[in-house]
């Protein structure tokens, strides 16, 4: 029996080898087969041999723990065995649409609907820029203002856009989309938020899949030009990916194999017949673009996902902004349950979609359970009561087997977009907040719709009081817990004694956790508010004798750059330019931090017309986001454990940095240009 466990427990070494789109399908579902297997096999035994039946409070709590348990574990298999279902990878399908779409000759009018309200003037250009950047022709910007502010009319005028701002400011976000499409008449609907900045070829690589009749949306993923505060504050960059992450590269995808793509808010193109069908976005919803997406599915239009990062909009800035834009999307997806056009609607759904919206829904629920783990440590030097009887064999022979599953195959069977373990650590930050959320909308208090702050400075770090107090106090039980398992031992009850060590590993677990989730709580001081990006393009320093000073460009940002050098020291007049493309002029910097090999550049004064082609190149690029693989999930914990001990220190040399592709350096025939050695050997 250990010989053929131990088997079963290598399988998934196999699979994990290669990307998951090279696998079999079979791969796929022996996997999801071997987890199911091995989760039913854990709780059989949880619900016959592990309750504690000593007292009424023992059972309570014992019970409790199993509920939670349970909860966990079999929700979470509702997302596997919809991934049974083959789902299809449209990235492949793109060529192709685009030259049927070409041979129809098919050219329809496209109205890019921006709403605005209150978002920094900063922000949304660089969105306004992306969309009149677009290389399709037929299209009119609209900028749906609900803010009524001058200097956006001004941007939008400027920038050749039409600007909407209604009287009376009803039904947020969905009102004024709806009052945008009482004004426009295009056949398609694109629609950005915002802070989303699309790339040039968006319409060209989407428009192709609205051919078919019966479709009527094509979702694209989100991604971000700045780290979210979870890999910001803890320096892990480099290890962790967004939440959103998972979403747009597993769950989204999967849903599209049933038919129930989730309309995500921002880029995406809809046609504009099949809203009118359904009476525009729906208003009563605060996540109205997921009740839309279900009422456009439930008319029977198909909703389509196409897996190509084609825009990218701002991560919130700080944990506590991060936290609300959470509780908002719970509060709206949980409010859907009580709306007619909602997922438990009985028409128009078949049994595979209503299963995938609700999963969705079960995802906040969640919280609830997590938090009863959080909390059952405390029980053991608190309370004087073991909530469940495990001995080192059943931990070795069942628990610890399902574990170890699920680590090795979930980073996989996801796609790549999330570790097993390491995510759930820095989870911890939203469980406590989150189950308020999902607590008070079970009892009808749904919050309302609020705007995530962007480009907010911050002259010093700071933590949020409503994240960290609850934190704390956490701490501050699980120590009381663990001293009081470690003191007088020879006094505690001999069930308690045989069940200290569980106690101790799960307090500990626990306690390292919570440390990990204040740690993320801590918002740096943000005085550059501009997002740098990775990237590394041979560059040179020009002055006004014609002279030409190779360099690498290693991280770049709409306030400067950061190069490194093999010339020392750097030859440095007033008038250096900084070029590296063709499609942007030399462009003035001054030098504002330096060591032997490296350098920290500031633009100098940018003219209009360049500064925006600098936000074209940096952010429009086609191709320049980069689907990143979740890191092993041992070296991450390492990494991890390494920022707590020696946190990374903060320096011009040290921005928050989200990698792109490095692009091809594009010269003419005639022009050398000589390549700086530090590049050559990236």
């Amino acid at each position: 029996m250990n010989a053929l466990l131990l088997l079963l427990l290598l399988w998934p070494l196999w699979l994990i080898r290669r990307p998951e789109q090279d696998t079999p399908i079979w791969g796929r579902r022996s996997l999801i087969l071997l987890i199911s297997l091995f989760t039913f096999r854990y709780l059989i035994w949880r619900v016959t041999s592990s309750l504690n039946f000593d007292s009424r409070l023992s059972i309570t709590l014992s019970m409790l723990l199993l509920l939670a348990e349970a909860w966990l574990l079999l929700v979470g298999l509702v997302p596997l065995w919809l991934a049974w279902r083959r789902f299809p990878d449209r990235r492949f399908e793109i060529n192709d649409r685009q030259k049927r779409w070409a041979e129809s000759g098919w050219e329809p009018h496209v109205d890019i609907l921006v709403p605005t309200y209150g978002e920094p003037i900063k922000v949304l250009e660089r969105a306004l820029i992306g969309c009149t950047n677009l290389s399709y022709p037929h299209t009119k910007v609209w900028v749906l203002d609900d803010s009524g502010r001058q200097e956006v009319k001004a941007l939008a005028t400027e920038l050749g856009c039409r600007y909407l701002h209604r009287a009376e400011r009803v039904n947020a976000k969905a009102g004024n989309l709806n009052h945008g499409l009482r004004h426009c008449r295009g056949e398609l609907i694109a629609v950005f938020d915002a802070d989303f900045i699309p790339q040039r070829t968006f319409l060209d690589r989407s428009i192709g899949f609205l051919l078919e009749p019966e479709v009527a949306l094509i979702q694209t993923p989100q991604t971000f030009i700045n780290a979210d505060p979870v890999m910001r504050n803890l320096g892990m960059e480099n290890w962790l990916l967004s939440d959103e992450e998972s979403f747009y590269r597993w769950i989204q995808p999967v849903r599209d194999g049933w038919g129930a793509v989730v309309c995500a808010g921002t880029s995406f193109v809809v046609k504009r017949k099949a809203l009118d069908q359904i009476g525009g976005f729906v208003e009563q919803a605060i996540s109205e673009d997921f009740v839309t997406g279900i009422s456009l599915t439930r008319q029977h239009w198909r909703l389509l996902y196409l897996q190509e990062k084609l825009s990218a909009g701002l991560a919130a800035e700080t944990m506590a902004d991060f936290v609300h834009q959470r509780q908002r999307w719970a509060s709206g997806t949980l409010q859907s349950l009580r709306l007619s056009s909602g997922p438990l609607r009985r028409q128009g759904l078949s049994l595979g979609q209503r299963i995938a919206y609700l999963e969705g829904v079960m995802h906040w629920f969640n919280n609830v359970p997590r938090l009863v783990l959080m909390l059952m440590p405390l029980s053991y030097g608190l309370l004087g009561i073991i909530p469940i009887l495990l001995n080192s064999q059943a931990a070795l022979t069942l628990l610890l087997p399902l574990w170890s599953l699920q680590v090795l195959s979930l980073g996989w069977l996801n796609r790549g977009s999330r570790t097993a373990f390491l995510s759930e650590l820095t989870g911890w930050v939203l469980t406590v907040p989150l189950t308020v959320t999902v607590l008070a909308n079970l009892i009808g208090r749904i919050g309302g719709f609020r705007v995530t702050p962007k480009h907010q400075r911050r002259d010093r770090g700071s933590y949020s009081a409503e994240l960290l107090l609850p934190l704390l106090a956490l701490v501050l039980f699980n120590l009381v817990n663990l001293y009081g398992l470690l003191s007088n031992a020879s006094d505690l009850p001999a069930q308690l004694l045989a069940g200290r060590p569980v106690g101790l590993v799960w307090g500990v677990i626990n306690l390292l956790s919570l440390i990990v989730a204040i740690r993320a709580c801590w918002d740096p001081a943000a005085q550059d508010l501009s997002p740098w990006q990775k990237l590394k393009t041979e560059a040179w320093i020009e002055d006004d004798g014609g002279h030409r000073y190779p360099c690498c460009i290693t991280s770049l940002s709409e306030s400067g750059a950061r190069i490194t050098y093999s010339c020392s020291p750097l030859p440095w007049v007033a008038s250096s330019r900084l070029r590296w493309c063709q499609e942007l002029p030399a462009l003035p910097v001054n030098l504002m931090h330096t060591t032997e090999t490296e350098a920290l550049l500031h633009w100098g004064h940018l003219p209009r017309q360049e500064r925006y082609a600098l936000i074209r190149w940096l952010f429009c690029r086609p191709g320049c986001w980069v689907d990143r693989q979740a890191p092993q999930e041992g070296r991450a914990l390492l990494a991890l454990v390494r920022r707590l001990i020696a946190p990374p220190k903060s320096s011009p040399f040290n921005p928050s940095l989200i990698p792109q592709h490095s692009p091809t350096l594009q010269t003419s025939a005639h022009e050398k240009i000589p390549r700086p050695r530090d590049c050559l050997r990236g």
